[in-house]
């Protein structure tokens, strides 16, 4: 079956932006340099393919064969190719934004590896020089995913298409499903007493107080922050746009002057100080702590008896599941949906066993279709911490996927299929008319997609 490569093809996209290794790591086992491949003014280097493929083995994308180092290669002449044409057609990207994913992906593995010290160690390079080498490679990769986005703009596939591609396919290539849930969830967070508020709040005051007197916001914010996005990296967010954060942190920092810490103000999360650091029209770099006020045992306690009031006026049949969630859920996600829980990785109203949090999972293993589950703790990945009950609707056992039970997952494999022939087209009507240059002694490879081989050494 084809299907669980494109899985990977898919992530792979995404691998150069996460710093994994990305063909610079003084450790990864690289041969001698040599041009393999030329496609309109961009080369391709033998280091490069095989670092590229040495990525995807080490991350298990992929094995350390001839045909899979073939097929990174293909991979590295079509990402050329639509450099090559985004070019010609004046698709760009600004330097703003390159700067900006290299942050926010630098900080992704800052808080991967605990600390820069650890990432420059691993890398042997300071974070200057790290940002300053990875900078063509992820100007050229937002480039590519802009061209992919252009090229496969409007592909639809209609119902008519999807059952089409469904009988046509071969009945050992149908994937088997594995076995789903479909959930629905109820959730009340504790109430803060106003003595754990004040504390919060007067806790923050000190630390901007000493910060004014000289201290390092970073210091501190690494100390006492409470939030574990940002905490190990001084409580930076860089490349900040409006949207992205709660709107009660962005009336603050947008407000702000540059090197001005604000006053204490609460957001969902708690309570923040935040430093401008930098702004760029309306795009600011920050630091900011967050400070938690203390729930006390005592009101953790309280709400589990609420909830459990609650469950109790489902299970008489005063209230339905759903009625009860209207009225009470403080979950603003799935509040407004009957409580229907979504999967984030797919959009639709089913998990696996794997994709769920362990104690939903551990919840729903002991439920019966149509059961609710007793009140139990959770604790969200922000760190906030409040009680839910949940409502198993369906166990789905594992299965062949079918139209009725999985319309939408065989939708998305038939985008997948058209996308992939919408692209293949497009990549065979610019080799004819691109300057292509193969070195076909180095990796002699025979089983392209695409017909690179065949027109060689054409001008543009």
């Amino acid at each position: 079956m084809a299907y669980p490569k494109m899985r990977w093809k898919f992530l792979s996209k995404l691998l150069p932006l996460v710093f994994i290794s990305v063909g610079f790591n003084s450790n990864a086992q690289v041969v001698a340099d040599g041009v393999v491949a030329v496609v309109g003014a961009n080369i391709i280097l033998k280091s490069e393919v095989e670092s590229r493929h040495l990525d995807y083995v080490r991350q298990g994308f992929m094995d350390k064969t001839k045909e899979d180092l073939c097929e990174v290669f293909e991979e590295m002449l079509m990402d050329k190719l639509m450099l090559h044409r985004a070019e010609i057609d004046s698709v760009e990207v600004g330097e703003d934004e390159v700067e900006s994913t290299i942050e926010s992906r630098l900080q992704m593995l800052i808080q991967q590896m605990g600390s820069e010290e650890r990432v420059e160690e691993y890398y042997d390079k300071t974070i200057p020089q790290i940002k300053e080498m990875i900078y063509p490679i992820v100007y050229e990769s937002l480039v590519v995913q802009r061209m992919r986005q252009k090229i496969n703009r409007n592909v639809e596939v209609t119902p008519s298409e999807v059952q089409i591609f469904f009988q046509n396919l071969p009945v050992d290539s149908i994937p088997v499903i594995n076995a789903q849930v479909e959930l629905s969830q109820l959730v009340i967070f504790p109430e803060i007493d106003k003595e754990a508020k004040e504390e919060a709040i007067e806790k923050l005051k000190g630390l901007k107080k000493r910060i004014e007197g000289g201290s390092s916001f970073s210091s501190l914010a690494v100390l006492y922050s409470e939030d574990p996005g940002s905490a190990k990296s001084g409580g930076e967010y860089k490349g900040i746009k409006r949207g992205q954060f709660v709107k009660e942190f962005e009336a603050v920092a947008f407000n702000l002057r540059k090197g001005e810490i604000s006053d204490p103000f609460l957001t969902e999360f708690g309570y923040h100080i935040v430093q401008l650091m930098q702004r760029r029209g309306e795009e600011l770099d920050v630091r900011h702590i967050l400070v938690r006020p203390k729930i006390s045992d005592e009101n953790l306690e309280t709400t589990k008896k609420r909830l459990d009031s609650i469950r109790d006026l489902i299970a008489e049949g005063f209230i339905t599941f759903e009625q009860a969630v209207e009225r009470f859920s403080m979950d603003e996600q799935t509040k407004f949906n009957r409580g229907l829980m979504m999967n984030p990785q797919t959009g639709e109203a089913r998990f696996e066993a794997g994709e769920l949090q362990r104690d939903i999972f551990v919840t729903v293993e002991r439920l019966n279709e149509g059961e609710i589950s007793k009140a139990t703790f959770f604790r969200k990945q922000d760190g906030k911490e409040g009680f839910r009950i949940v409502k198993l609707h369906r166990k789905i056992e594992p299965h062949r996927a079918n139209l009725r039970e999985d319309y939408q997952f065989i939708k998305s494999m038939a985008m997948q299929k058209k996308s992939k022939e919408r692209m293949r087209n497009w990549v065979e009507r610019y080799i004819s008319s691109t300057y292509i240059n193969i070195n076909r002694n180095v990796f002699d490879c025979r089983s392209f997609s695409n017909n690179w081989i065949k027109i060689e050494n054409t001008s543009n």
